[in-house]
């Protein structure tokens, strides 16, 4: 269930927004993706990520020199009909309780990292302990996610602050609140010998190296923090690469990486940080590849073959690029990245339902600028209202949005796997959520979920050890690379 709902009235259309999507994500009311997060359905709750994930997921130019589409990948040989369904399902947890199931993509609130309020709860979030054990989760990565500001000193130093305070929230988790539960791996070594224990493991990615700023020497220094990804721009163009928006105005401010982008990828070469090209442009991330000494990881994205409306997809050349470069690209679970046609008629249809309660009720819909405008007591009343209207809505879906208009699910992600897994091999796939940053389809709509997926994927024919590869062997492997790298180019240097 997600906390923190407003539903709203913007341009006609009823809309829903959860209070902890990226900043970034909820800077207007532009209507782009969905997200119905309970699996039963008794609380209904739609994310509506905004101007930045519009940038992420609208139409846009194929880059000069792009690949053109490809037809669609040769399906996966299905599991042998001579298998009985519950013979099946025994198998495929077999498999899922012995292989490491690890999420590349998991957003973070720090309000969630407190004494009182943390994740040894089962918090409304799409990820937290309870969840992971529930649903088979061994590995997640955390985000420390800073959202593009302006190139200055000032912004530079929101950021930096920003970036500190989730790597300090990461921190209290695993030394604080539960280290009896959850330990931070630094290694691949490390992620074997804390799930060998019992615990779950977390890691930690840093989406935007916009809050290094514009010292190199944050790149060492963020690894000392525990980063082991960082990718180098977000949704906008930051000080050291274009970002994939740069498609929505065809307006950039490198064509690629700068100056700096270029130091950095030797940087992280060097220290032993995975770079991650889910958000960079697609010259930013072509260079990147021909750059970098040691394999690269898209920490969460998709195919554009299959939804080429989206442009935080990676078109066939960079998964080729990606492939050849020894790296990995994370499919992700976001709705709006996985089918935008399928999704989009699944929103107006969600929304022509709750505009119909909403008007029943006699209930007035505020802008989303006239839900933030509220003083405390009068939007407690307002999420109260909003609540019976979400209760009013749940038995209804069923017939009136699912028969009409099906969401993403479950099958249409894993047709993702089956086609990176077709283009670029099975050694080159892996799996993200999104969670908590507003991904999650119907089926995995949170950690608790995750079985689901290794059920699809054993429906299709995978074996156990490729299944290992994809939910988490994969990454565990450039992981070692890229550290062997590092110490290669630090022997060769002196440090």
């Amino acid at each position: 269930m997600i906390d923190n709902v407003f539903l709203f009235h913007f341009s006609e259309v009823v809309l829903v927004v959860d209070n902890n999507m990226k900043e970034s994500d909820r800077a207007t009311g532009d209507i782009i993706s969905l997200l119905a997060v309970s699996p039963s359905r008794l609380a209904v709750a739609a994310v509506f990520a905004t101007s930045l994930i519009l940038a992420a997921c609208g139409p846009a130019e194929t880059p000069s020199g792009a690949a053109p589409e490809p037809a669609m990948a040769a399906p996966v040989t299905r599991a042998s009909s001579a298998e009985s369904e519950a013979e099946l399902i025994e198998r495929a947890r077999g498999i899922h309780e012995r292989v490491i199931v690890m999420d590349t993509h998991v957003d973070i609130n720090t309000a969630n990292f407190a004494p009182d309020t943390n994740y040894v709860q089962d918090l409304d979030t799409q990820v937290n302990l309870p969840k992971m054990a529930a649903g088979g989760m061994d590995v997640a990565w955390f985000v420390v996610y800073t959202g593009q500001g302006p190139l200055t000193d000032e912004g530079f130093a929101a950021a930096e602050a920003n970036a500190m305070d989730k790597f300090s929230a990461i921190q209290r988790l695993v030394s604080e609140i539960a280290p009896d539960q959850i330990e931070l791996a630094y290694t691949a070594d490390d992620v074997r010998r804390i799930v060998d224990s019992g615990k779950k493991v977390a890691m930690i990615g840093v989406e935007n190296a916009y809050p290094m700023g514009m010292d190199i020497n944050n790149v060492r220094r963020y690894y000392e923090l525990g980063a082991r990804y960082v990718s180098l721009s977000h949704n906008g163009h930051s000080q050291f690469a274009d970002s994939n928006t740069g498609e929505r105005d065809d307006v950039w401010l490198h064509n690629g990486l700068s100056d700096l982008g270029r130091q950095a990828v030797a940087e992280m070469n060097k220290w032993g940080i995975i770079i991650d090209v889910s958000h960079p442009s697609y010259a930013s991330n072509m260079e990147t590849i021909a750059l970098s000494r040691a394999p690269v990881m898209a920490s969460h994205s998709s195919a554009r073959a299959l939804d080429p409306n989206v442009s935080r997809n990676l078109y066939d050349d960079e998964l080729l690029a990606i492939r050849d470069n020894g790296g990995v690209v994370q499919a992700v679970a976001f709705r709006g990245y996985v089918d935008s046609e399928k999704h989009q008629a699944y929103t107006q249809a969600m929304r022509a339902l709750q505009a119909d309660v909403a008007e029943d009720l006699g209930f007035t819909l505020l802008a989303s600028a006239d839900v933030r405008a509220l003083e405390p007591d009068a939007l407690n009343t307002y999420q109260q209202q909003l609540a019976n209207i979400n209760a009013l809505v749940a038995p209804r879906i069923a017939t009136e949005v699912d028969a009409i208009a099906p969401p993403v699910d479950v099958s249409d992600f894993v047709d993702h796997i089956d086609y990176m897994v077709e283009l670029i091999g099975v050694e080159h796939v892996g799996i993200s959520g999104d969670f908590d940053g507003g991904g999650g389809v119907t089926g995995w709509a949170d950690a608790s979920e995750t079985f689901n997926v290794t059920l699809e994927m054993v429906r299709r024919g995978y074996s156990e050890e490729d299944i290992a590869r994809i939910w988490g062997g994969n990454v565990l492997r450039i992981l070692d690379e890229v550290q062997r790298i590092a110490e290669e180019i630090q022997a060769s240097e002196g440090v």
